[in-house]
C-alpha cells in the first residue's frame, strides 16, 4: 500500500499533465493571428462570402469552448479529423512522420546512452586524466554547443565540403548530434555517482578478493547506480523531443517536427492539435514511467 498509493498518484499527474498540454494547445491555436481560410483566401482569391460558408463547414465560427468539446471526444476515438490544407486523414499524415521521429529519437537516445556509460565507467576504473578530460569535454559540449549550431556546422563540413553525407534526409548527423547532447548531460553526474559507488563496502571487498575493474564497475558500481541512471535518462528523453523536432526541420526529414511546422505556417489546426498531442502524451507517458521505476527500485524516493 505504501508503494501503490504514490504510484497512483504519480499516473493521475501524468494525465493531467496531457490533458492541461492538449488543452492550452488547442486555446492557442486558435490565438494565433488568422486561420486556415485566411491562408487559403490569400492563396486562391476565395472571396468573403466563400470564406464564411467555409468556415462555418468547418466549425470555425462556434465558440472555443464548443469546438474543444467537440475535437477532443473525436480524438479520444483515435479521430483526429482531416487536414484543413491538404484533405488527407490527420492519421495517415501521422503514420507516415512517427517512424521517421522514433528512428531518430532511438538512435540518438542508445548513442548518448552508450557513450556517456563508456566514458563514465572508463574514467572510474582507469582513472587517467584522459578518461577525466573526456567527461569534462563531453559535458561542455552538451552545455555550450547548441544542437542547431552543431547541425549547422555538421552540414557545411560533412556535406558541403566533404561531400560524405546528403544534406536533406540523412540520420547519420543527427543521430550523432544528438546523441553527443545527450551523453552529455548525463555523463558528469553519473561519473559523480559511480565515484561514490566505488566507495561503498561490498565494491571494497570486491576489490579485495581480487577482480578485475571491469568486472567491478559492471558488476557492483553500475547496479548501485542505476537509480542515479534512471534518473538522468527521464531527463534526457525530456529534451530529446526538442531536440529531436529541430533536427528534422533542419535536416529535412519527414518527421512529427516538420508536420508541425508545415502546420503552423499553414494553419492546419487539426494537424497541429494531433502532432502536439502526439508528443505530449509520449513525453508524459515517458517520465511517468520512469518516475515509476525509479520509485520501484530506489525504496529512497518513498
Amino acid at each position: 500500500m505504501n508503494r501503490i498509493l504514490p504510484v497512483a498518484f504519480t499516473i493521475l499527474r501524468g494525465l493531467a499533465q496531457a490533458c492541461a498540454i492538449v488543452a492550452l494547445t488547442f486555446f492557442l491555436c486558435r490565438v494565433m493571428p488568422g486561420d486556415v481560410v485566411d491562408v487559403l483566401g490569400l492563396e486562391g482569391g476565395l472571396t468573403e462570402a466563400q470564406q464564411v460558408e467555409m468556415r462555418h463547414a468547418l466549425g470555425l465560427d462556434r465558440s472555443l469552448p464548443r469546438q474543444f468539446v467537440d475535437w477532443s471526444a473525436k480524438a479520444l476515438s483515435g479521430d483526429f479529423g482531416m487536414s484543413l490544407r491538404f484533405e488527407r486523414p490527420v492519421a495517415d499524415m501521422l503514420a507516415h512522420a512517427l517512424p521517421v521521429t522514433a528512428r531518430l529519437a532511438l538512435g540518438s537516445f542508445l548513442v548518448g546512452i552508450a557513450l556517456a556509460l563508456a566514458i563514465a565507467v572508463a574514467a572510474t576504473t582507469l582513472r587517467s586524466r584522459l578518461a577525466e578530460g573526456a567527461v569534462d569535454a563531453l559535458n561542455l559540449w552538451s552545455i555550450a554547443v547548441p544542437t542547431f549550431c552543431a547541425g549547422v556546422a555538421g552540414i557545411m563540413v560533412f556535406s558541403l565540403w566533404l561531400g560524405w553525407l546528403p544534406v536533406i534526409g540523412s540520420l547519420v548527423l543527427p543521430v550523432i548530434i544528438i546523441g553527443l547532447d545527450n551523453a552529455g548531460q548525463i555523463v558528469k553526474p553519473l561519473r559523480e555517482e559511480l565515484k561514490e559507488a566505488v566507495a561503498l563496502p561490498h565494491v571494497r571487498t570486491a576489490r579485495a578478493k581480487g577482480l578485475s575493474p571491469w568486472r567491478i564497475a559492471t558488476a557492483h558500481v553500475l547496479p548501485a547506480a542505476a537509480p542515479v541512471l534512471l534518473a538522468l535518462t527521464g531527463l534526457v528523453l525530456a529534451g530529446l523531443v526538442s531536440g529531436t523536432l529541430t533536427m528534422e526541420v533542419l535536416f529535412g526529414l519527414p518527421g512529427v517536427g516538420s508536420l508541425m511546422l508545415n502546420a503552423v505556417y499553414g494553419r492546419d489546426y487539426p494537424v497541429i492539435l494531433a502532432a502536439v498531442t502526439t508528443v505530449a502524451v509520449a513525453l508524459v507517458a515517458i517520465n511517468t514511467a520512469v518516475d515509476v521505476l525509479h520509485r520501484l527500485i530506489d525504496p529512497r524516493v518513498q
